[in-house]
């Protein structure tokens, strides 16, 4: 029994410990104390010039053998043959703190990038190609850490990147539409990409759209950086869909936190929301394809499951109705069916900014395509 006391009381000085120095430290400090790497920053090598003409840096492409793209849930099948390419960045799979980028081999960042990969780029697979590649992402603690090394490892995982996508380039026809994917890290990533690859040149007019989940994207920082605008309807194309899916209540300050170190493409560094007098992300509705209106539960034509207890169900309905909040800018969902046990603190839903509109996105991005087919000159 005094045994069972003291570990009790070395237990609660333990929790109250923890708790005085939150409120010394700060919940972000707390946070990136125990979640930052703890090794010295490795300057890795750039990659091989070649290093994405491989089909071992990539998770989906079309000749691979075993693609996760190529998902489709138990009773749905392929519905059309669009003509568009499609690059996805995936986000951050790696949740280690020995390494700043996730190495190449990480069994278990590969692991989860494949599932990543499975749930977003799915969504596309009615297109004439998925292109999802590997690249040594910046860890998950990195993005707490208000250090140089943070910015260095995210600098590393953007090389990569942007190899891969001038792969992805080179290896497509000359003239056919693309449609541009990032999730979370893949998102931030991939808007500097646009910025520097696409703004301004030839390519920019063969982009049908850009998505972008699960990372706060500025309507007055990044879109005009982007050359870009934000969709507001359905029937429109060359446009920006972004949102980040949080279920009520929600409490975004984690994810908004893992922002304010990296500037937005202008070179402003972002607050942490509109609460503390930042602006306020863009948000456009997956199941109406612009802000607003509403969507309720029967506009949802369907999620896709992703937990191990789940996976490889049907297509799952009903499932949940969005709306995009006027003061958060957040994509709040209502009563989400459970598809998983990945939920991020806050009520985070980012693990399923995808597979929670599934059905409606395929609609979604063959809609724009017919609008981008429509307005091009005829010959």
């Amino acid at each position: 029994m005094k045994r069972m006391l003291a570990g009790f009381a070395l237990l609660m000085v333990g929790l109250i410990g923890i708790e005085a120095m939150a409120l010394r430290w700060g919940w972000l400090e707390l946070e990136s104390w125990r979640m930052a790497p703890r090794v010295a920053f490795e300057a890795l090598p750039a990659l091989p010039g070649d290093a994405y003409e491989w089909p071992s840096r990539w998770i989906a492409r079309p000749d691979l053998p075993r693609d996760p793209a190529q998902y489709l849930p138990p009773g749905i099948g392929h519905e059309r043959h669009g003509r568009a390419f499609v690059f996805v960045l995936h986000p951050t799979t790696f949740m280690g703190r020995n390494h700043w980028n996730a190495p190449i081999d990480h069994a278990n960042s590969r692991m989860r990038a494949e599932l990543s990969v499975r749930s977003t780029a799915s969504v596309f697979n009615d297109e004439a190609g998925v292109y999802a590649p590997r690249y040594r992402q910046a860890a998950l603690g990195t993005f707490l850490a208000d250090r140089p090394e943070s910015q260095r490892a995210l600098a590393l995982a953007e090389g990569d990147a942007r190899m891969a996508l001038t792969a992805f380039l080179h290896t497509i026809p000359a003239a056919a539409p693309i449609v541009l994917v990032g999730h979370g890290q893949g998102a931030l990533i991939l808007m500097r990409l646009i910025r520097d690859m696409v703004r301004g040149t030839p390519l920019s007019a063969r982009v049908i759209a850009v998505y972008l989940a699960g990372w706060p994207v500025s309507p007055q920082h990044d879109l005009p950086v982007m050359g870009m605008s934000a969709c507001t309807r359905a029937d429109q194309a060359g446009c920006v869909m972004a949102w980040m899916s949080f279920a009520k209540p929600a409490d975004p300050r984690e994810a908004l936190a893992m922002a304010m170190h990296y500037p937005t493409l202008d070179g402003v560094l972002p607050s942490a929301g509109p609460s503390a007098g930042g602006d306020r992300p863009l948000c456009t509705n997956p199941l109406t394809g612009g802000e607003t209106p509403d969507a309720p539960v029967s506009a949802n034509l369907g999620s896709i499951a992703l937990g191990d207890e789940v996976r490889g169900q049907a297509l799952v309905r009903p499932s949940t109705g969005a709306q995009c909040d006027r003061d958060s800018g957040l994509l709040l969902i209502m009563a989400p069916p459970h598809l998983g046990d990945e939920i991020m603190p806050g009520n985070n839903y980012t693990a399923y900014d995808f597979a929670l509109f599934w059905r409606n996105l395929r609609g979604d991005i063959a809609r724009r395509e017919g609008v981008w087919l429509h307005e091009q000159p005829t010959s």
